[in-house]
């Protein structure tokens, strides 16, 4: 018969799990809320979206000696209203990757109240783990392409009416960010070590 004395972690450990595991639930109720905020941005009235510019010289920096050039990278412009397929886009470019946000807090708050119980090593961990690992890599590089699609859109339906947009805004321009894939392949390497140690905790235990 196997000892459930050792199966126990310290007051102070406890505590700074419980304080771990409550951080992660409010940081995704944090971005649970900025994706709500965002699509009543997106979708309002007046929403503002920040578009990369070509070359936006900056006039209050050409008398300065030590700067030889300088440009806006972009700007925050607000429109009367976006089209339908466009706002969805500039939606997900936000939401996706808040819900791969949200799914590593919620694996992060388990694992915190896995640990407060002195057991870490379950399979539906790793598969969690494994999930999220997707999302991450899934939600922050498609997140990316669709922001850059849904401007380009955007340029293109302002451009019929107004030529002059093309010279100031690009019309395909993404500025693809790859942390999300390192992100996914150590929480996918994370996975498999909780898969490993979950093993291993079975075999033990049948030993005894």
């Amino acid at each position: 018969m196997t000892s459930t004395s050792r199966l126990h972690v310290s007051r102070g450990e406890g505590f700074a799990l419980g304080l771990i595991a409550t951080g992660a639930i409010s940081v995704a109720v944090a971005a649970l809320v900025a994706v709500v905020r965002g699509g009543v941005e997106i979708f309002g009235s007046a929403p503002t979206v920040r578009m990369l510019v070509t070359g936006g010289e900056v006039p209050d920096l050409a008398g300065v000696p030590e700067i030889s050039a300088a440009a806006f990278a972009s700007a925050d412009v607000t429109f009367t209203g976006l089209p339908a397929a466009v706002g969805w886009m500039l939606w997900l470019e936000l939401a996706l990757p808040a819900l791969a946000t949200i799914g590593v807090c919620i694996v992060a708050w388990w694992l915190g109240v896995s640990l407060m119980r002195a057991r870490p090593f379950r399979r539906a961990m790793s598969t969690a783990i494994g999930v999220v690992a997707v999302l991450v890599v899934v939600g922050g590089v498609l997140g990316q392409v669709l922001g850059a699609f849904g401007r380009a859109f955007l340029v293109d339906d302002l451009a019929v009416t107004s030529p002059q947009v093309v010279d100031v805004f690009g019309t395909f321009v993404m500025e693809l960010d790859l942390a999300p894939v390192g992100w996914g392949f150590a929480l996918a390497l994370v996975a498999g070590a909780f898969a490993i140690g979950a093993r291993l905790q079975r075999e033990t235990e049948g030993l005894v």
